[in-house]
């Protein structure tokens, strides 16, 4: 069989649209989860056991199961129990949560990295412990991170073809109604990956921009 791209010329709109869902439902779940992320980093490195608990028994879960049962568990699981969301809703809460996992470890990490001193030399000038993290902590946790970060959202934005699953049509539903329609998987499918390949090309030069920015600042 020859290969035929002219059939998806007259569907490259239908594919576009599925790449602003694909981008609307990663940037609602990073945010979510940059700020549940961020919590459960504070609760990780918390002396309050029950806080600290919590962090570790939620990344546990998170990071231990697939992120396919988790959105099943949302989006088929949780009408069983008298809460229905809708397919959007499932998918952005659910990639957020598994997200929020991954991004707590990775300010952990960039928290842990900070000499304790400067923390303690803050107290002492009569600092508050939020006021210190904030002003002093958070801006050089930014500078250790920022490029882990990017690399995170990169894997949230492929994640994101899971929604698929929950009914979505962001890119990788788009491509497969596509394909129930022509019948020409291996074209579909490499239009596809490489539209993807394009907006994650374009966070890894944000990537680097941020890395050599950050470079610059610390010069």
């Amino acid at each position: 069989m020859k290969l035929d791209y002219s059939i998806i010329i007259d569907r490259i709109p239908n594919l576009l649209w599925g790449c602003l869902v694909t981008l609307e439902i990663s940037l609602a779940a990073l945010a979510l989860g940059m700020v549940i992320g961020i919590v459960l980093a504070l609760f990780r490195i918390s002396s309050v056991k029950p806080l600290k608990a919590f962090s570790m028994a939620y990344i546990w879960a998170v990071r231990g199961t697939p992120l396919l049962v988790q959105l099943f568990i949302l989006y088929f699981g949780l009408p069983q129990l008298g809460v229905e969301l809708s397919s959007m809703t499932a998918g952005i809460l659910g990639i957020g949560l598994n997200t929020a996992a991954y991004i707590s470890e990775i300010i952990r990490s960039g928290i842990i990295a900070i000499d304790s001193g400067q923390m303690e030399a803050a107290e002492s000038l009569g600092m508050s412990y939020p006021k210190a993290m904030i002003r002093i902590i958070a801006p050089q946790v930014m500078r250790i991170i920022a490029p882990s970060l990017v690399n995170q959202f990169i894997i949230t934005l492929k994640n994101s073809s899971i929604a698929s699953l929950v009914t979505i049509t962001e890119l990788m539903r788009a491509g497969n109604q596509i394909i129930y329609a022509t019948f020409r998987s291996f074209e579909v499918y490499t239009v596809v990956a490489l539209l993807y390949l394009i907006m994650c090309s374009a966070l890894m030069v944000l990537s680097k921009y941020v890395e050599k920015k950050l470079d610059t600042d610390n010069v």
